[in-house]
């Protein structure tokens, strides 16, 4: 009688088979290309809302860690805070309400170009005189070259 008395035979012991230890990475770059799509899409519309035509100016941006509280003038002299439309009267009220640093909170102004000079200072003069301390005007950056005074 012959037989086998070796761990290695024909290769069907208990043994043979070796655990796949592989990872599909497939499913999770797919997952990650979708998120990176999403949020490449919803990243411009996280802006404030109100469109207005901004001036056009050569001023450095302001860096600054917190958010600002934004205060929008359209066209047609209308006022909003953050997205919210307020009257005039009560703009210092709502700002006070929202204000997470008191009176030490960042406050952008955006007002379109086409809006007169005394509506912006009107209501830069109520924020200020209510005793905000760090009011901002918000610009567009003009990408043409500043010309020298005097230069034609």
């Amino acid at each position: 009688m012959a037989m086998s008395v070796g761990g290695k035979g024909t290769g069907r012991g208990r043994y043979t088979r070796q655990p796949m230890a592989e990872i599909n990475v497939t499913p999770v770059v797919d997952v990650m290309l979708v998120l990176l799509i999403v949020f490449m899409v919803a990243a411009p519309l996280l802006t404030v809302g109100v469109p207005v035509d901004l001036p056009k100016t050569q001023a450095a941006p302001i860096s600054g860690d917190n958010e600002p509280l934004t205060i929008t003038i359209n066209g047609k002299g209308e006022i909003f805070v953050q997205e919210t439309l307020v009257e005039a009267d009560a703009l210092v009220q709502q700002l006070l309400a929202i204000a997470e640093n008191g009176y030490e909170q960042r406050i952008f102004v955006r007002a379109d170009s086409s809006i007169s000079y005394g509506q912006v200072m009107d209501v830069m003069g109520r924020i200020s005189s209510s005793g905000f301390s760090k009011v901002g005007l918000v610009t567009e950056t003009d990408t043409a070259p500043a010309k020298k005074p005097g230069a034609n």
